[in-house]
C-alpha cells in the first residue's frame, strides 16, 4: 500500500485589476516542483494563521505588496501526484505597492482568456480561470404572462445596455404551462437580445430539455439535480448551474461537474414567507464547502453585492435591480 499523500492547506490570491480585467500570474522558480509552470501567487497557511492573515503575509513576502481589500472566493481540494492541496482562493482588489518578484519568479498580467498563452498552467489554476469568466450579476426572469413579454424584453434590453451578461429564463407559473409555445417565443427573443449584447442565457430545468441547447446552459433545480447522474450538458461551452438550499445540495453540484451554485434564500423574501432564511453566516458556511463559485439569492440587489462578496459569494442572483 502506498504512503498517504501529504495534505497541504494553502491560500491563493487572485489579484484583479478591475479596470482592465487582468489578473496577475507567476511562473514557478527553477528547482521547485512544477518549475516554469504558471500559477496564482500564494502559499502555505502557517499554524495559527487565518486564511486572510496568510494571504496578506504571503503576498507581502512574494510580491512586496500590502493588501488592504480582499474577499474569500472559492475553496477546493486538488490532488497532485505527490500531494493533496486544499486551496483557498481569495479575490484581491486593493493593495499598496507595485507587485514585483521577490522569489525569483517571472510575473505577468493577463486576462483569464489569454492566460494559456503564457505557457503551461498549473492544473489547480485551470478551474479558477474558467470561473473568472462568470459575471457577478445573474438576472432571473419574471415575465409571468404572455401579455408582459414585450415590456419585460424592453427592461431586459436596458439591463443589457447597463452591463448585464448572465440571464436565466425561469417561468414555472406560465399560464399555458412551462412548455408553452408563447413562452418559447419570448425565450427565443430573449436569446437574440442577449447574444447581440454578448450575454449568456440559461434556462431553468422546469422547462423542456429540448430548450436547453437553444440556450447557453441550464440551471438545475435542486430536486432535478438530485435525479441527475452526470453533467447534463457535457460540452464546455454550455454552463450548468445548480440551485441549492443546503450543504448537501451544494456538494452534489460538485459531483455533477457543475460550473456554479445558486444558494439561498439568504435574506427574507415575500416569495418564501414561511421558510427561515439562511442569513449571511449560514450562507458563508455552505459556500466554504461548495468547492464552486456561489451566487447568493434571496433579498439581493446591487446594494448587497459587497456584503455578499465578504461572505464568499461570487456574485448575486435576483429578479430585478441588479445593474444600473
Amino acid at each position: 500500500m502506498s504512503a498517504t499523500k501529504p495534505y497541504i492547506k494553502v491560500v491563493v490570491g487572485v489579484i484583479l485589476n478591475e479596470q482592465t480585467g487582468e489578473i496577475l500570474l507567476g511562473q514557478r522558480p527553477k528547482g521547485k516542483p512544477w518549475e516554469d509552470w504558471w500559477e496564482f501567487p500564494g502559499g502555505k497557511i502557517e499554524e495559527g494563521e487565518s486564511q486572510k492573515q496568510a494571504l496578506v503575509r504571503e503576498l507581502k513576502e512574494e510580491l512586496g505588496i500590502d493588501v488592504h481589500a480582499c474577499t474569500p472566493w472559492v475553496t477546493f481540494t486538488y490532488e497532485y501526484p505527490k500531494t493533496i492541496v486544499n486551496l483557498a482562493f481569495w479575490r484581491v482588489t486593493g493593495w499598496q505597492g507595485t507587485p514585483r518578484s521577490l522569489e525569483e519568479q517571472q510575473l505577468a498580467w493577463t486576462t483569464p482568456a489569454d492566460a494559456d498563452k503564457l505557457g503551461q498552467l498549473l492544473p489547480a489554476s485551470l478551474p479558477p480561470l474558467r470561473w473568472l469568466a462568470l459575471p457577478e450579476h445573474y438576472a432571473i426572469s419574471s415575465i409571468q404572462t404572455p401579455e408582459n413579454s414585450q415590456s419585460w424584453l424592453a427592461g431586459l434590453q436596458q439591463q443589457l445596455d447597463s452591463g448585464l451578461r448572465l440571464v436565466q429564463l425561469r417561468e414555472p407559473a406560465w399560464p399555458d404551462g412551462p412548455a408553452a409555445a408563447s413562452l418559447k417565443t419570448a425565450f427565443e427573443r430573449a436569446i437574440d437580445c442577449c447574444h447581440a449584447a454578448g450575454a449568456r442565457v440559461l434556462v431553468n430545468s422546469v422547462h423542456p430539455k429540448a430548450w436547453w441547447k437553444l440556450a447557453d446552459g441550464v440551471q438545475l433545480r435542486a430536486q432535478d439535480a438530485l435525479l441527475t447522474e452526470a453533467r447534463p450538458l457535457p460540452e464546455e461551452k454550455y454552463l450548468v448551474g445548480v440551485s441549492a438550499h443546503n450543504t448537501a445540495d451544494a456538494l452534489y453540484a460538485q459531483v455533477l461537474g457543475a460550473d456554479f451554485v445558486v444558494l439561498g434564500h439568504v435574506l427574507e423574501t415575500p416569495s418564501h414567507p414561511d421558510q427561515p432564511p439562511l442569513g449571511w453566516d449560514g450562507f458563508a458556511s455552505i459556500a466554504r464547502e461548495a468547492g464552486l463559485p456561489v451566487y447568493a439569492i434571496g433579498g439581493q440587489s446591487a446594494a448587497t453585492l459587497a456584503v455578499a462578496r465578504e461572505h464568499g459569494a461570487h456574485g448575486i442572483a435576483a429578479i430585478r435591480g441588479l445593474v444600473g
